[in-house]
């Protein structure tokens, strides 16, 4: 994909963002929370580890009235989510530090510091940290749905990323709008 169709890809998936998270909340009444989470903290001073990495939960589905789950995610060996889709949220990555690759339909990217790539709802997708050095993305989710209690109860299961085709995973997935296809990126 040339660097012209690349940032109209990016431009749009950007353009809807906001969409989400403003559009399907179904809420009007209740005012959002106003939040700060220190850096290197989470929302709840909790840590989640997820396999060999981990995750800091920055701004919660409460916080944005469900419009909104954001989490800061940090690598520290390589590897990465299986190849999966979201039916009901958009997916965006943010990458802090290190080089990441990721894949968004039949679309390959290498992601460095202050790259980002959104991946739409039913378009499979993955990602995967290649550095040599930490790694560290923001990714968010809108609208948010069930994905803090997703995380949340793979992290109570011990998950790992590598465990695609267990079939109690392929449910926990399914039952929070997430259907695991297929193993994680080659890093070869």
């Amino acid at each position: 994909m040339g660097d012209t169709k690349r940032r109209a890809f990016l431009r749009a998936g950007m353009a809807s963002f906001p969409l989400a998270i403003l559009g399907q909340t179904g809420r009007t009444s209740a005012q959002p929370r106003l939040t700060r989470v220190p850096a290197g903290a989470d929302r709840f001073g909790e840590h989640h580890v997820i396999g060999v990495s981990s995750t800091d939960f920055k701004v919660a589905t409460g916080d944005a009235r469900g419009g909104l789950f954001a989490m800061e995610h940090t690598n520290r060996k390589k590897g990465g989510v299986p190849r999966h889709l979201h039916h009901n949220e958009d997916e965006w990555f943010y990458v802090i530090e290190g080089d990441y690759l990721a894949e968004v339909g039949s679309e390959r990217f290498r992601l460095r510091p202050g790259d980002s790539v959104l991946g739409p709802r039913e378009v499979p997708h993955a990602w995967a940290f290649v550095g040599d050095t930490p790694g560290k993305l923001l990714i968010a989710f809108a609208p948010a749905n069930k994905m803090e209690e997703y995380f949340r109860l793979f992290k109570a299961r011990a998950g790992a990323y590598s465990n695609w085709n267990n079939p109690q995973d392929k449910e926990l997935a399914r039952a929070h709008g997430i259907e695991l296809l297929g193993p994680p990126l080659s890093l070869e």
